[in-house]
């Protein structure tokens, strides 16, 4: 698999039984079909790598002008979400019209998958940074409050990065160093061992991990 990577959408968890009889937490990912929208070379473009685009159904509507010429100029759909992925060898002929399947990864192996977090909104120091809280006694009038935030000698000033309520989640983050545990070629479908950023029916992106084990 010369591209390092590929497009998806998180479907949900489910459980998996191992041999022993052990039960598994798994994540469902449709993995592609992804197709090359565009294929950049260190010559024209300064550095390797594929513009991969998700196949699915899009309004022709939806899609502005000038991304409906860069489809066309490649001579495939309209997609939805597109996104840049590393090239393995310089000299890889994947060229622009090529698919990206599934079958590129085993069972066994490891991979970062790379996705919106879920958005929580405003949240409070407890909830966003596991403050502690005050007593929930009758009286206390300290129940979630941040307490202080700088001393008045020193450094008489908040220091930065000081944790306070705030918006929270909504952010891009990767699982890293996630077990493959099922590929299935027919469906589209990879099962990896453990959670991944974002709500179901999220757009994810899926590259092998670069430590394996």
């Amino acid at each position: 698999m010369p591209v390092q990577g590929i497009l998806g959408i998180k479907l949900g968890m489910t459980q998996v039984y191992t041999d022993d009889g052990t039960a598994v937490s798994c994540t469902i990912l449709q993995a592609g079909p992804c197709v090359v929208v565009q294929r950049k070379t260190k010559e024209k473009d300064g550095y390797d790598a594929a513009q991969l685009g998700l196949v699915e159904f899009i309004k022709p509507q939806r899609v502005t002008k000038p991304l409906a010429g860069h489809f066309k100029k490649a001579g495939v759909a309209p997609m939805r979400y597109i996104r840049e992925v590393p090239i393995a060898e310089a000299k890889d002929e994947t060229k622009t019209g090529d698919r990206v399947l599934v079958e590129g990864f085993k069972i066994g192996e490891y991979v970062d998958v790379t996705g919106v977090s879920k958005g929580k909104g405003f949240q409070g120091g407890v909830k966003r940074w596991h403050y502690r809280g005050g007593d929930a006694s009758h009286g206390s009038m300290f129940h979630r409050a941040p307490g202080g935030i700088g001393a008045s000698s020193f450094p008489s000033r908040v220091w930065a990065g000081q944790h306070f309520p705030g918006h929270m989640g909504n952010e891009q983050k990767t699982s890293k160093n996630l077990r493959v545990v099922k590929v299935d070629a027919e469906e589209n479908l990879l099962l990896v061992r453990g959670a991944v950023p974002g709500p179901a029916g999220s757009y994810i992106f899926i590259r092998k991990a670069a430590r394996q084990g």
